[in-house]
């Protein structure tokens, strides 16, 4: 990854700042997309006293966009801009992240766009009729349905970029031991089990990273598009994920809520 730059976002930690940690000792350059500087900062403290890297860039260019950030199964809340919060950070903020970074990605081809999904999309639907989740609210469906959203938008974007140089692809990272899951309550008692049976069943971050940063990197995956990857290996979908109709209706709507046209 010398010379490269890379943006990733919910780098402050769990997956994304194992990811961004591992691209810097590939000698890529990082960007920490993260909503609390503070929190950034800190990090990027961390990876830089773990790797020797110095902290200073402008770039002119934009090698690969990994779409890390997630909230999990929080309480009924709206982002700023009045979505409900999953399906706001999940998929429209990388939507419309994306989408700005377009040109800088094709200008910097051939390139690469990660978007992490998770294998709890299979529990989710696409209901168009209630997107925001203002007409019913289960924090486990919504979950499920903003990650199946992360699938629809790397089917859709696969068609638009194809012939530019900019490839995107998907994966599931699996059950792994980060803060992702601090909105879930687990009773008092069982919080010791919980936690020792999460260090015996769960991914530590580290390996939780590791497709990401197979797809970030490796030539082996030069030129692939549209695709979901598990364990660094090829994943079949559910039909519902690669729904050509689902998700061009998916991505004229998401343009409409976060006011970009094309």
């Amino acid at each position: 990854m010398r010379g490269k730059t890379v943006i990733v976002t919910g780098a402050n930690s769990g997956i994304g700042k194992a990811t961004a940690a591992a691209i810097v000792k590939l000698q890529g350059r990082v960007i920490m997309a993260c909503r609390n500087q503070a929190r950034a900062e800190e990090a990027a403290r961390d990876i830089r006293q773990e790797t020797g890297a110095d902290g200073g860039q402008e770039e002119p260019r934009l090698d690969v966009l990994i779409n890390n950030a997630g909230v999990y199964q929080c309480p009924y809340t709206r982002t700023e801009d009045g979505f409900e919060m999953q399906f706001g950070v999940n998929h429209l903020g990388h939507f419309l992240l994306t989408n700005l970074l377009l040109d800088l990605l094709k200008r910097s081809a051939p390139s690469r766009i990660v978007v992490v999904s998770s294998k709890l999309y299979k529990h989710g639907d696409i209901n168009f009729e209630d997107l925001n989740s203002e007409q019913f609210y289960d924090k486990a469906f919504a979950y499920s349905r903003s990650k199946l959203a992360n699938l629809l938008f790397t089917c859709e974007l696969a068609c638009r970029l194809e012939g530019s140089g900019v490839t995107v692809n998907a994966l599931t990272p699996g059950i792994v031991r980060t803060n992702l899951g601090r909105h879930v309550h687990i009773p008092v008692l069982a919080k010791p089990l919980f936690n020792l049976l999460s260090w015996g069943l769960f991914k530590s971050p580290e390996d939780g990273a590791q497709t990401s940063v197979y797809l970030a990197s490796c030539p082996d995956v030069d030129g692939v598009q549209g695709k979901c990857f598990a364990d660094c290996k090829p994943l079949d979908l559910l039909g519902k994920a690669t729904n050509q109709e689902v998700a061009s209706k998916l991505w004229d709507i998401s343009e409409v809520m976060v006011g970009i046209t094309t």
